[in-house]
């Protein structure tokens, strides 16, 4: 499946982390803080978006921001321009 976000949108690949232990106390995966860097995999159609964002930029991006999606078991995000608050160099 290919997905083509528009307009001012980015589709990004959520990072996934395993549980963590500390000491005999295992915190699970859905106590842990979401993650908030994540990889590019599309960028929609706006122009000024696609010159400061490229497929393959590790991103920052709000925390509780996007809309999630599942596909082939794999997660993604959604995000809008405004949700994007840094790219990692």
């Amino acid at each position: 499946m290919n997905i083509k976000p528009l307009d001012d949108r980015v589709l990004i690949e959520v990072v996934k982390t395993d549980e963590e232990k500390v000491g005999s106390i295992i915190i699970p995966d859905s106590a842990k803080e979401k993650p908030r860097m994540a990889k590019v995999v599309a960028v929609g159609t706006d122009e000024d978006l696609q010159e400061k964002i490229k497929v393959g930029d590790t991103i920052i991006y709000s925390k509780y921001s996007g809309d999630e999606i599942k596909v082939d078991n794999k997660e993604f995000l959604i995000v809008q321009r405004a949700d994007i608050l840094a790219v990692v160099s």
